[in-house]
């Protein structure tokens, strides 16, 4: 983080100067106070201006990029880290050799790296929740269309066989994929049974 000193009669000032210098909203950096000042005798003699340290804070992306880079480093994983934000969402992809150690089985090491990022971003910004959505070569837009095709393959064989199917147990996202897919299918209805991290949903024919 980019720091400087900058001095002015008082904190409050000085402060101002900082801000003047760098360009910036106080909302963005982090003052601390070197030397508070003083008026002196008669506000002349012995008077000492005020001196503080500002520092910039970490952008949302910074604070991002940064922590994954870390992992990565400690993973001896190279990856390129592309970071855009919008309406405070933070959307990040990476992409590199050696994905499938970030992704792990059926995205649970990817996800799990995607909350931890979530923890690190919003850590000190309590009035500003920013949501973290982090993928891989587009992992999770093909995730969802496997999970889509296996949905509506799955009420298929229900409605054919008359018989209920109980899927592989996934994670919140994915029951929720699988529940939207087939919410509005006419013939079958969905359920989720089991306790986390077994929990998997159930397709069964509607009743009459």
């Amino acid at each position: 983080m980019k720091s400087i000193e900058m001095t002015g009669k008082t904190v409050e000032e000085a402060v101002k100067n900082a801000l003047l210098e760098l360009n910036l909203t106080e909302d963005k950096i982090e003052v601390d106070i070197i030397e508070e000042g003083s008026k002196g005798l008669f506000k002349i003699i012995g008077a000492k201006p005020a001196k503080i340290k500002v520092t910039i804070k970490d952008s949302f992306a910074d604070m991002a990029k940064n922590f994954i880079q870390e992992v990565l480093d400690k993973m001896s994983i190279t990856a390129d880290i592309n970071i855009k934000e919008e309406n405070r969402t933070l959307k990040i992809n990476l992409s590199g050799p050696d994905m499938g150690v970030i992704i792990g089985y059926r995205g649970e090491t990817l996800d799990s790296l995607q909350y931890l990022t979530s923890l690190v971003v919003n850590k000190n910004h309590e009035n500003e929740y920013i949501r973290v959505l982090l993928d891989i070569e587009n992992y999770r837009a093909k995730r969802e269309d496997t999970l889509k095709r296996l949905a509506e393959k799955t009420a298929y064989r229900v409605r054919k066989t008359g018989r209920s199917f109980r899927l592989e147990p996934m994670n919140p996202y994915e029951r929720r994929i699988i529940h939207s897919t087939l919410q509005n299918n006419p013939y079958v209805d969905t359920t989720s049974e089991g306790d986390e991290p077994y929990r998997r949903v159930v397709v069964d024919l509607k009743k009459a």
